[in-house]
């Protein structure tokens, strides 16, 4: 998605408004009779709105009377104040509900939104997330659906009583007196005319604060979040001669827009001004020749009211239309992409308990993208039991092949098999339960330190965390901790990267499955935890068939085969020791992080 500047707002329109507005209006089925209520009561509203200046004109012709030295008829003022009294209530009611209404449409259908999407994202192959931005889907989540539920709940009533308020105003206008009519609607249209063509010309300077204001805080978020090595190579005075550029930037289209925006503003209220003296001065010169009475100049100056602001207000509502037809797009773009497979038709299961723990790869061929291949003819039988390492260099396939192996995505040819089971009769969720993990990005969510290890287990005792603990050698830490288990792990945490890590292969260790992928997950340990994890591994593939993808090849000595892969192929297989016999691909790389001093 095009984005104006660095961390800044979307400016984007929507593609097809027409079409966007009337799949979201679908999409609001299950609520049409509450909406087509409540749109009713704004008609409502705004209706009695209008008849009240009308029944007010005759309320002021009343006093006038009494004003000129002529008897008060009490009677018929207290029935108006009455009639009057029970218009305005009527109105709010109206109001009340309607909003009401609305409120509780648009909130549940965000609601309705949010499920969907949570559920659409479970169901979305990883191709999806490989060529989308995390932020981008989470502001669709939050963003996009908060701007489609606020604005339906302003944009829709608003609208429909600004349109009924503006016809109506124009039709009382022209039954109560054709001439003031035209006086009020003519002086406030050459009003509008300079306000639309300011409009016109500020739109420019909203849109490059915009992305000024974007560019400012993606710069200051760089800044901070680099702040430590901007300071180790003193480049603080060129951060700020930047800053200071982006700041004058900002600061000459915000003084612009702002300048803009508030001769908008007053030259609403000159409208409006203008609008009432006009009427002071034609209706003053007809009552003067008694073709209208007092009352109907009194009637006339809320009429300005009624037929001004609503200009405005469908002005903001179609704009907030587009922005809410923008947003929606986004949404349902999202709803509508392809999904995985949904698995129906495949009724075969193995029980992680009678898994013997062989697994088969026969002539396997994928690629990310049609035409790209990236795995080419890739074939390997495990035993069970069996630790297997896969090395490479960086991008050789090795991850991929897990991925593969997890059915996060299909392959394009070949076969892999699971105790003889081709992994396309298996649904993923059984895969997944036949697998225990353990990646080379730590995940640790906002909770305590015996919830994440428990995490997404039953029954799982404290006993067993502290022993999973005492195995990765991370137990002593916990226990210096406040709270221990208890302790909660947040964002600006005491706990190291190295450390997060032990935890989540802690997590691992209580999970009772047939079959190990380890990618990486020494990566951010020292060498010295790094011999502590490593005896936590040995044990951790005790009876377990084991995958093992590692760049340091010192951590996969021990294995039973490793794997040399190669622009997506195998190109050599065996042990450690064979394969530095062989001097080849293998011994390149071991020498080379020898010589680097990687061993």
């Amino acid at each position: 998605m095009p984005r104006p500047g660095r961390g800044g707002m979307s400016l984007e329109k929507s593609k097809d408004f027409k079409g966007a507005i009337l799949r979201l209006l679908k999409s609001l089925s299950p609520w049409k009779v509450i909406m087509i209520f409540s749109l009713v009561l704004a008609m409502t509203g705004a209706i009695v709105s209008l008849i009240a200046p009308h029944k007010l004109s005759e309320f002021a012709d009343l006093i006038r009377v009494g004003l000129m030295g002529q008897d008060i008829d009490m009677k018929a003022i207290k029935e108006l104040a009455i009639f009057m009294g029970g218009l305005y209530i009527t109105s709010a009611l109206c109001q009340f509900i309607q909003g009401y209404s609305l409120t509780t449409v648009s909130n549940r259908f965000a609601h309705k939104l949010r499920d969907s999407i949570s559920k659409k994202i479970n169901k979305l192959p990883l191709k999806y997330f490989d060529s989308h931005e995390a932020g981008d889907v989470l502001s669709r989540v939050t963003n996009d659906v908060d701007t489609v539920s606020f604005n339906l709940n302003n944009s829709l009533a608003t609208l429909v009583t600004s349109i009924t308020l503006f016809s109506g105003a124009v039709i009382m206008m022209f039954v109560t007196n054709w001439i003031m009519a035209l006086t009020a609607i003519l002086s406030s249209l050459i009003g509008f005319f300079f306000m639309f063509s300011i409009a016109s010309k500020n739109q420019k300077y909203f849109a490059e604060r915009q992305e000024q204001l974007g560019n400012m805080n993606g710069f200051i978020e760089e800044m901070y979040s680099g702040h430590n090595v901007v300071k180790v190579y003193n480049g603080t005075k060129e951060a700020l001669q930047e800053f200071d550029k982006l700041n004058l930037k900002l600061y000459k289209a915000n003084r612009k827009s702002q300048f803009l925006g508030e001769i908008m503003h007053r030259l609403m209220g000159f409208i409006g001004n203008f609008g009432y003296v006009m009427v002071c001065i034609v209706g003053g010169l007809l009552t003067m020749n008694d073709i209208i009475s007092f009352g109907v100049i009194v009637a006339f100056m809320i009429y300005v009211r009624l037929f001004t602001n609503p200009l405005s207000q469908i002005a903001q509502a179609m704009n907030s239309l587009q922005s809410t037809a923008a947003a929606s797009e986004r949404v349902f773009e999202f709803l509508d992409e392809p999904e995985m497979s949904d698995q129906k038709e495949i009724s075969k299961r193995l029980n992680r308990s009678k898994v013997k723990g062989e697994i088969e790869f026969k002539n396997v061929k994928f690629g990310y993208e049609p035409g790209r291949t990236i795995i080419k003819d890739f074939s390997v039988k495990v035993k069970p039991g069996q630790k297997i390492a896969i090395v490479g260099p960086t991008g050789a396939g090795k991850t991929t092949m897990v991925n593969l192996l997890m059915k996060f995505y299909e392959i394009n040819n070949g076969q892999i098999l699971i105790d003889g089971v081709p992994t396309s009769e298996l649904t993923r969720e059984n895969i997944h339960d036949l697998f225990l993990m353990v990646l080379q990005d730590t995940w640790l969510f906002d909770g305590t330190i015996g919830e994440n290890i428990k995490f997404n287990k039953e029954n799982v005792s404290d006993r067993e965390v502290w022993e999973a603990l005492r195995t990765v050698g991370v137990d002593h830490f916990v226990k210096t901790l406040p709270g221990g288990l208890d302790y909660k792990i947040g964002d600006n945490d005491v706990i190291s990267q190295g450390q997060k890590q032990l935890l989540t292969i802690a997590r691992g260790m209580i999970e009772d499955a047939p079959f190990l992928i380890l990618d990486e997950a020494t990566s951010n340990v020292d060498t010295r935890t790094e011999e502590l994890v490593q005896k936590a591994m040995d044990k951790l593939t005790e009876g377990r068939t084991s995958f093992i993808i590692a760049h340091r090849l010192s951590t996969i000595k021990n294995s039973d085969l490793i794997l040399v892969m190669n622009e997506g192929n195998i190109i050599e297989q065996g042990k450690h020791e064979e394969l530095l016999e062989k001097g080849g691909f293998y011994a390149d790389l071991y020498n080379a992080q020898f010589e680097l001093g990687g061993e």
